[in-house]
């Protein structure tokens, strides 16, 4: 596993596309002239539900105020976390803490987390975890039940607040503002192993598609667009952008889509869109809508490492204001981690500006 940025530093706002937010919804409020839109009000009733059956001492595990560091303190390898773990709650907190998360993910998305997490009990096995020293909490070093919620202010239909599910290889991030705006990222899923090759799972591949997608538009590009695509020999030993705060774009190459046929630029957007609709639909159809409001032309898809199945290999896909980035180098090839950035959105950057200058005539206090 490759050293990440445990306390990155921020680096400076730019304004790319700011009127734009990839992973956010702005939906036609419902009736009654409220302003707060269907899946905000899911949010806040779930997150009100979950806190009500939490006692004092987990109550302060699991809060935040909303403009504490801790927010944007984002990780997904295994290291301490704050928040309130699926092993330290009763079964009707678990079951109030999975009815919100299932507020903010697709069914796609929630099968997705339910087999990453199932993924820790084969390492646990194949790594010879049980005769370690228990971890920071007293759990084992590998332990599917430790994924902590983790919420950030109060839930309100008119002022901003945000909520976490993270754990080894998920960190999802969500950000809702005046209830009329939900951002989604970072997002972050990842599998080790990439396909389980031994035991009772063997032949599973949770993040399959995000693996077998990108390579099947990589294989229907001509001489001339692979050339354009294939933008290093050697993979990166992870991510680029690792777990920084903030990113900015990376180098811009790869084939354009606009150089694509209009096969294969289904292609891209079936890609794009596996990992946009791991988010609950009305946050997923943001994500798409608000890509080509940008315009999609200078869209590009890069890929570094071999080409064929079972090497080395990372892609990414960028935008304007967006970026898909995957990795499967590590463990023998047998390791993927993919997220969702936005550059001016992650953790609500943009729509909290907004927020603040409407609101109060100022920029947004604290972290920027």
């Amino acid at each position: 596993m490759s050293t990440l940025t445990q306390r990155s530093s921020r680096t400076h706002a730019r304004p790319i596309l700011a009127a734009l937010t990839i992973g956010l919804v702005f939906a036609l409020a419902p009736t009654g002239g409220a302003r707060e839109t269907t899946t905000a009000k899911e949010m806040r009733d779930a997150a009100a539900a979950f806190l009500a059956t939490l006692d004092a001492g987990q109550k302060t595990a699991a809060t935040f105020d909303f403009k504490s560091e801790e927010r944007e303190n984002w990780f997904f390898t295994p290291v301490p976390r704050k928040g309130l773990a699926y092993f330290s709650m009763t079964d009707a907190q678990r079951a109030a803490a999975v009815k919100l998360l299932k507020t903010g993910l697709s069914a796609k998305g929630f099968a997705k987390v339910e087999a990453i997490r199932s993924l820790e009990s084969i390492l646990y096995e194949t790594e010879g975890d049980a005769g370690k020293k228990p971890d920071w909490d007293g759990k084992p070093h590998r332990f599917p039940d430790r994924y902590l919620f983790t919420i950030f202010g109060t839930p309100s239909a008119t002022e901003p607040w945000g909520w976490r599910f993270e754990g080894h290889h998920i960190s999802q991030n969500w950000t809702v503002v005046s209830g009329s705006a939900i951002a989604s990222s970072p997002q972050f899923f990842g599998t080790n192993p990439a396909e389980v090759r031994t035991g009772p799972k063997t032949g599973l591949r949770v993040l399959a598609a995000e693996e077998d997608l990108a390579r099947t538009l990589l294989q229907s590009l001509d001489e001339t667009q692979k050339k354009a695509a294939m933008v290093g020999a050697e993979a990166p030993k992870d991510l680029l952008t690792t777990n920084k705060h903030q990113v900015d774009r990376l180098a811009d190459e790869g084939v354009a889509y606009s150089a694509l046929t209009a096969g294969q630029q289904a292609a891209l957007w079936k890609l794009i869109e596996e990992y946009a609709f791991a988010q609950a639909a009305p946050l997923g159809q943001g994500r798409i809508a608000a890509i080509k409001k940008g315009g999609v032309k200078d869209i590009k898809f890069a890929w570094m490492g071999v080409a064929e199945k079972g090497g080395p290999h990372y892609y990414r896909v960028q935008g304007p204001s967006f970026l898909l980035e995957y990795d499967n180098t590590q463990n023998n090839n047998n390791h993927i981690h993919a997220v969702w950035r936005d550059f001016a959105g992650d953790f609500g950057r943009d729509i909290l500006a907004d927020h603040y200058k409407a609101e109060h005539g100022s920029a947004a206090p604290g972290r920027q």
